[in-house]
């Protein structure tokens, strides 16, 4: 479903996550607003980063998620960007995103999502590119904005996120929007 190379653009270089990445990943990944916005596990340590990474791999292979280190030089990873089909008849996929604290409010996460719609329109066929946010996340909803989705009235989607019960706005992109 996904073709390589993977998407460079925008600044950005995206690249699959690897074994040596657990530091990073733990460093980016274990802090507060990435409990309260994400379903990662909290503490999200080196081992809990080893089995994301082989988590990520199984679901690339499967066809069914790309979740990808967002780098501006093709190494250092500050985030990611995942894309994963989210409606049964493939329909519809679903973006997400997470800055690491020292590399937030710098446009990273709407440079991402840019470079991975291609992948959803046209790798992957959909015909709907999905958001699902927090209504008290400021930043995720700018995001949302300036990468062109629009908040719709669908009823929110729960679900849960460690011991937590998170009801999620649906905000859209449409192919050809």
């Amino acid at each position: 479903m996904f073709h390589t190379p993977l998407p460079a653009g925008e600044g950005l270089r995206l690249r699959e996550w690897t074994e040596a990445d657990a530091p990073a990943l733990s460093a980016l990944f274990d802090e507060p607003e990435m409990d309260r916005w994400t379903p990662l596990p909290a503490p999200f340590d080196e081992a809990a980063a080893r089995t994301y990474v082989t988590r990520a791999h199984e679901r690339r292979a499967a066809g069914r998620a790309l979740q990808l280190a967002i780098t501006t030089d093709g190494h250092t990873p500050m985030g990611e960007v995942l894309l994963f089909v989210a409606a049964g008849d493939g329909s519809e996929a679903e973006l997400a995103y997470g800055i690491g604290a020292l590399h937030r409010r710098q446009g990273l996460a709407s440079r991402a999502v840019r470079l991975l719609l291609p992948y959803a329109f046209h790798d992957a066929r959909v015909r709907r590119a999905v958001l699902r946010i927090e209504p008290d996340n400021t930043a995720s909803a700018a995001v949302a904005r300036r990468t062109g989705f629009r908040l719709t009235d669908e009823p929110p989607v729960v679900r849960e996120s460690g011991s937590r019960s998170v009801s999620l706005q649906t905000w859209e992109l449409r192919r050809g929007d």
